[in-house]
């Protein structure tokens, strides 16, 4: 089980491990906001609610340079699977500019593509081909976007995390 744990100013920061949350309860640091109903943890001679979501009691700064790192499921998740030329469902992705001509894994060298775009495109520039991206390809940005494992989090955290969107 895992929790969403928010900032003092409510902003998503991170998920983490139920029993850290429960230490970070424990220890004054963050207070409950959301928690299983009748399914209380026991420890010692207390009961803590069992958290899903903590609001820590304390500001926490947050480095404004979090570079989100660039993978094939965030590529496709940034395009929506769909293909950035062609605007079918996209199950691959494309270098804009090819590898073999220097072009590097970057958010703005990287688009999601279609199987047939890909294979008919090869090594060659969409300009060549006579082509033109649906979208200028751009690094994500948001909360949503930094917060690791919040797109397979408990549906109880979505009040929280559109907050932030």
């Amino acid at each position: 089980m895992r929790t969403l744990v928010l900032n003092a100013g409510y902003e998503p920061l991170t998920v983490v491990s139920f029993k850290r949350a429960l230490v970070l309860v424990m220890n004054d640091k963050a207070s409950v906001i959301e928690h299983v109903e009748n399914d209380p943890v026991v420890a010692g001679r207390n009961a803590y609610d069992r958290p899903v979501v903590i609001l820590l009691t304390r500001y926490v700064r947050v480095p404004s340079t979090r570079r989100v790192p660039v993978t094939r499921r965030g590529v496709l998740r940034r395009d929506e699977h769909r293909c950035g030329y062609c605007g079918k469902s996209a199950a691959t992705i494309d270098h804009v500019l090819p590898r073999s001509r220097g072009g590097g894994n970057s958010w703005e060298n990287l688009v999601a593509c279609c199987l047939r775009c890909n294979n008919a495109k090869s090594d060659r520039t969409p300009q060549e081909m006579g082509w033109a991206l649906r979208v200028t390809p751009r690094q994500p940005r948001g909360s949503s976007w930094t917060l690791r494992g919040a797109e397979r989090g408990d549906p109880r955290w979505e009040p929280y995390l559109a907050l932030a969107a």
